[in-house]
Order: structure tokens, then C-alpha cells, then sequence
């Protein structure tokens, strides 16, 4: 599980910081509050990748997908592309457990074959 969040996290990363550029374009916007708030959440895009697995860090990246698709406030694009990470994220999750259920399987049985 961890691999396949830490992927769609680290691709947000990028996403964050993309739309950090295009929200700079909004004259009711200060470039301080712009990358303060976009930095945050590139900052925990990383942070994330890392607790993924521990208690609570599941829930902390749908917290940030929540945010990732509220950004569409400020960047009407984001609507979009939150929802699609919202869902890449879902996927990431789902199939994650999936695939360590099978591979904890797996390795069970190697070890009874030995």
C-alpha cells in the first residue's frame, strides 16, 4: 500500500505546486499567501509519504485530497484534478491492502513449504 500512496501523494506534490503557479495570477492573492498555503500542503504531500502506514495516516491523506478539491476555490482547475487524485488516492488505498493481504498470503505459505 505504502508504494502505490506514496506515488499518487508524490504526484500531487507536483499538481500543489503547479497550481500554487497559477493561483499567483489572482490579484486578490499575495505570493506569500499563495506559497505559504501551497507549500504546506506540498510539505505534507512528502510528510505523508512516509506515515502512510501508521494509524490515522489514511485518514490524514483524505483530509488532503478534501483540501486538494476545496483548492478549486481559488483555482477552478482543481475541481478536476482533485477529484481525480481523490479517486487515485481511493484506488491507491483499496488495492494497497489488496496487494500486502496477498503478499502476507504468499510469504505465509513460502514459509510453510520450507
Amino acid at each position: 500500500m505504502r508504494t502505490l500512496c506514496s506515488s499518487t501523494l508524490i504526484g500531487e506534490f507536483f499538481v500543489i505546486g503547479f497550481a500554487g503557479l497559477v493561483a499567483m495570477k489572482d490579484p486578490g492573492l499575495t505570493m506569500g499567501t499563495v506559497w505559504t498555503v501551497s507549500g504546506i500542503a506540498m510539505f505534507l504531500c512528502v510528510v505523508l509519504c512516509g506515515v502512510v502506514t501508521r494509524p490515522g495516516g489514511v485518514a490524514l491523506g483524505w483530509v488532503l485530497q478534501i483540501a486538494l478539491i476545496a483548492s478549486g476555490f481559488v483555482v477552478p482547475m482543481m475541481y478536476v484534478l482533485g477529484a481525480v487524485f481523490a479517486g487515485l488516492w481511493w484506488a491507491s488505498v483499496h488495492y494497497g491492502k489488496k496487494i500486502d493481504e496477498a503478499r502476507a498470503r504468499f510469504a505465509a505459505q513460502a514459509d510453510a513449504a520450507a
